[in-house]
């Protein structure tokens, strides 16, 4: 199998942008290389990463993100494009930036990440924790998610991931049926059971996420209590009775379009953690909330990311 190795040399400004543009078009491992202060660099896919060559930049930073090559490349890559393009009216700074593709074979990918993916502790609570590395626990109340996230999906340092785990911590009550949609590598589902859920609900619309999910979701022992299903965010999903939690760490205006599902599977008072949100677009996924009927109980915010947790309040 070969993948088509996308560079992008960009800004500072623009990077966690184009980033998420990446993932949400189907990017299997998406990394963030830039001159930083410190000896690590950032990752979205494996998220915190030592690219042993830099590559140079004109803008300040490279991106680099991996998608299989098939017929639906040239197709994906002009979209990919376009979509950067339209940040600009955003008001994000793009500077004069430049993509470049080149062909790599899977393994050379594979294991050359593997060597720089190390136990993180992503919340004072969680500490993720690669399958190949020998950790132990620093303190009792520590809980660990063990990772093995092939290609894909995302390993837990993300500040919208940080951010997703936090919100959980706050709301999940013992036994509560929480729903994680775009489950991406699991991690959300995985924290929810630990969490004390009784029974977590996963959904991902690509193929790649949701067997990276039931990979995840077996290697912690949690196979009877995630369940784990292809679908386009909760259309069509039905339950037996209202959900206690949903979280979606997932992009702005697909927010907007989970919303009124949300409301109609949710139990009133239960909670709907919504992250992945650029600061700039808080207001208006804020505001399409409330005409749903949700109140936004908490916000929580690193950098240029926030994360809101909205109560239900009524059915629309």
């Amino acid at each position: 199998m070969e993948w088509n190795e996308v560079i992008i040399d960009t800004t500072q400004e623009a990077k966690e942008a184009v980033a998420n543009i990446l993932n949400e078009f189907g990017a299997n491992g998406v990394v963030i290389d830039e001159p930083i202060a410190f000896s690590e660099k950032e990752l979205r896919f494996g998220e915190i990463y030592e690219l042993e060559k830099k590559h140079e930049s004109k803008n300040g930073v490279i991106i680099k993100a991996y998608f299989l090559d098939d017929e639906n490349w040239e197709s994906l890559n002009e979209k990919i494009i376009a979509r950067i393009n339209e940040l600009a009216t955003y008001q994000i700074d793009i500077g004069a930036w430049s993509i470049s593709v080149k062909r790599v074979k899977q393994s050379d990918w594979e294991n050359e990440w593997k060597k720089y993916f190390k136990p993180l502790r992503a919340t004072e609570r969680f500490t993720i924790v690669p399958t190949w590395e020998n950790y132990q626990k620093e303190s009792d109340d520590e809980m660990l998610i063990f990772m093995d996230p092939g290609m894909a999906f995302g390993t837990g340092s993300h500040a919208t991931t940080k951010l997703s785990l936090e919100a959980l911590q706050k709301v999940i009550r013992q036994n509560d049926t929480v729903v994680d949609v775009g489950s991406g590598s699991g991690i959300l589902s995985i924290a929810a059971c630990h969490l004390k859920a009784g029974r977590v609900y996963s959904f991902d619309l690509d193929p790649v996420a949701v067997s990276s999910t039931k990979r995840n979701r077996d290697l912690n022992g949690f196979t009877k209590q995630i369940i784990v299903q292809k679908n386009d965010l909760l259309k069509g999903v039905q339950f037996a009775e209202p959900v206690d939690v949903i979280v979606a760490n997932i992009l702005a205006h697909i927010i907007l379009n989970l919303i009124v599902d949300a409301n109609r599977v949710l139990k009133t008072n239960g909670y709907f953690i919504v992250s992945g949100i650029i600061q700039k677009e808080t207001e208006t996924v804020k505001k399409r909330l409330k005409e749903h009927g949700f109140a936004i109980v908490e916000t929580l915010r690193e950098g240029h990311w926030t994360t809101m947790i909205a109560q239900k309040r009524d059915s629309r």
